[in-house]
């Protein structure tokens, strides 16, 4: 097969051990595609098959995901990469020939054909400042998940060990200075005495971990020079997590953007002259939890957004719609901060020289990039031109 010259898209369905790709011409055409091994064999075997085409894109399913692994060792290997959210590709599956049927070179196909119809698809970028953050906050969630689950165990053992058992809010100093008073006689009790000591002990070495992780996110979110941590209610772990999910703050064309694909912004439901909307289950929920964790921060003290969801409640709001409404505003407020922040990181590359700003080297879609986005506003209207990147906006 000989190279032509045109851009073509190589789609590709990852997983842990092989991955299938097809490669797709710009009039959709299959001009080959197979699936290979991710070890060192069928990784260099992809490459070599690949090479026919000398201007190629990759567009990986879930690269914040399972498609990762594949994602970093191509950017290593020099090739663009972009990302194809898994909801556009299952989309482009329903839509499709073959009544939906999932296999993975129907979805190598999809993932192709999203890659080379969809503009303004993320280029996959290899931060090694994002991937440390990304590391130490799953590890600092993966800490709350752990002591959540002992604190429940150890709930259920004092109920057994102590009649009435014990306060809702338990720490392990507490539950040691319950357990000392307990003398269980059978050997049932006994048992249930050492496991409840050992799970406290648990739980400190958990705590200790915790406040080390808490002290070194901190110390890295803050080398970021974000502003996130100055918003009442965003701590070291929530901004990291802003930092990590959203990656680009420029790639959202506005604040209502940003609040669908986090979930804050209410599904239109309405019916001829019947306005109404309902509660987004959709959008990313880790983000959804930080705003949430956010909202309820604020409303515990006299802050501005307490103040939003007073005058709420008078307009007719329950507690829980007004609560939805403050979580949207605060949205907003997160999208600004961090779309200030990516200005003064672009005003500083420019005073300091090429290479300041993440991701300017790099394709924004397979067929072109996306259009420039404007504060607050829609894209700019217009054909796609094939600039790098979308330029950050300005503040006026």
């Amino acid at each position: 097969m000989t190279d032509s010259g045109e851009r073509v898209v190589i789609g590709m369905d990852p997983h842990k051990r092989s991955v299938t790709i097809e490669v797709m011409a710009a009039d959709e055409q299959v001009l080959g595609g197979g699936r290979f091994g991710t070890d060192v064999a069928g990784f260099k075997a992809m490459l070599e098959y690949a090479s026919r085409w000398s201007d190629r894109v990759w567009a990986i399913e879930g690269c914040n995901g399972i498609g990762r692994h594949v994602a970093m060792r191509l950017l290593a290997a020099g090739e663009q990469v972009i990302d194809v959210p898994p909801k556009l590709s299952a989309r482009a599956r329903v839509y499709s020939t073959g009544q939906g049927r999932k296999t993975d070179a129907t979805d190598a196909h999809c993932v192709a054909l999203v890659g080379t119809r969809m503009a303004g698809l993320r280029p996959v970028v290899n931060d090694e400042q994002l991937a440390v953050l990304r590391l130490l906050v799953d590890r600092r969630s993966s800490l709350g998940e752990d002591h959540t689950r002992m604190i429940s165990q150890l709930h259920q053992l004092l109920l057994e060990l102590i009649p009435g058992g014990a306060k809702k809010s338990l720490s392990a100093a507490q539950a040691k200075a319950l357990l000392a008073t307990v003398r269980p006689r059978d050997v049932a009790g006994k048992t249930r005495r050492r496991v409840a000591a050992e799970l406290v002990a648990d739980l400190e070495r958990v705590y200790a971990r915790r406040k080390a992780a808490d002290k070194e996110l901190k110390e890295l979110v803050a080398a970021t020079g974000t502003s996130l941590l100055d918003l009442h209610g965003i701590g070291p772990s929530s901004a990291a997590r802003l930092l990590v999910e959203v990656g680009d703050i420029t790639r959202f064309p506005n604040r209502d953007h940003f609040a669908s694909w986090n979930g804050t912004a209410p599904i239109d439901a309405s019916s001829g002259d019947n306005v109404r909307h309902r509660l987004s289950r959709a959008g990313n929920r880790q983000i959804n939890r930080v705003l949430h964790i956010m909202a309820t921060v604020q409303l515990r003290n006299d802050t501005e957004g307490r103040a939003y969801y007073d005058r709420r409640r008078p307009e007719g709001k329950t507690s829980m719609e007004a609560t939805r409404a403050l979580k949207r505003r605060l949205s907003n407020i997160v999208y600004r901060t961090m779309l200030d922040d990516a200005v003064r990181a672009s005003t500083a590359a420019e005073v300091t020289g090429p290479g300041g700003q993440r991701g300017s080297d790099s394709d924004s879609s397979a067929t072109g990039s996306q259009p420039q986005h404007r504060l607050f506003g829609q894209a700019t209207p217009g054909p796609v031109t094939t600039q790098p990147s979308a330029p950050v906006p300005r503040v006026s």
